[in-house]
């Protein structure tokens, strides 16, 4: 599929499925940089947070309590970013698809009170745009929800590890 069949694929759903095509690059621009953060940088903030805590000397007192809470806070910041706005452009695809089947409609019934229902190739091009971002928001929801949904379980657990491990230490 080159670029004159994704221009094409662009014209016939419409001026909102350009939109839904940069909500989706840009979700999974974010899921990919969870993904390479877990796999990559996370060990190294959780070190770090490990270390300035075993390196306090007080863990009984409720300084020592604000500290860690504080610590563990960090990490969970660290854990969860983006995941909410990741979770918003979920949510945001199909509703981008539905305005895409308004436009779409209002497009057939404008070709219909003008063409009194004549002109059924210029109608088809407008059920085209009705349809094509409705099923564009639909798949870039779909793809995006399995992978929140493991994005936003594995940051609970590190969160989880992070505290427990700071309970031991």
């Amino acid at each position: 599929m080159g670029f004159a069949d994704l221009q094409a694929f662009l014209d016939r759903g419409g001026p909102v499925l350009l939109v839904i095509m940069f909500a989706t690059f840009w979700m999974w621009a974010l899921i990919l940089e969870r993904f390479f953060y877990f796999r990559f940088a996370y060990k190294a903030v959780v070190d770090e947070a490990v270390e300035e805590w075993q390196a306090r000397s007080d863990h009984k007192s409720i300084y020592a309590h604000w500290v860690k809470d504080r610590i563990v806070s960090e990490v969970r910041q660290s854990a969860e970013m983006n995941v909410t706005l990741t979770k918003a452009l979920v949510a945001l695809a199909p509703l981008l698809g539905l305005l895409g089947t308004v436009t779409g409609m209002i497009q057939v019934f404008d070709i219909m009170a003008i063409t009194d229902g004549a002109d059924a190739k210029a109608m088809s091009a407008g059920v085209s745009r009705a349809t094509i971002p409705t099923m564009a928001g639909m798949v870039a929801s779909l793809s995006g929800i399995l992978f929140t949904s493991r994005m936003d379980k594995q940051a609970e657990r590190a969160v989880q590890a992070v505290e427990d491990q700071l309970e031991i230490g």
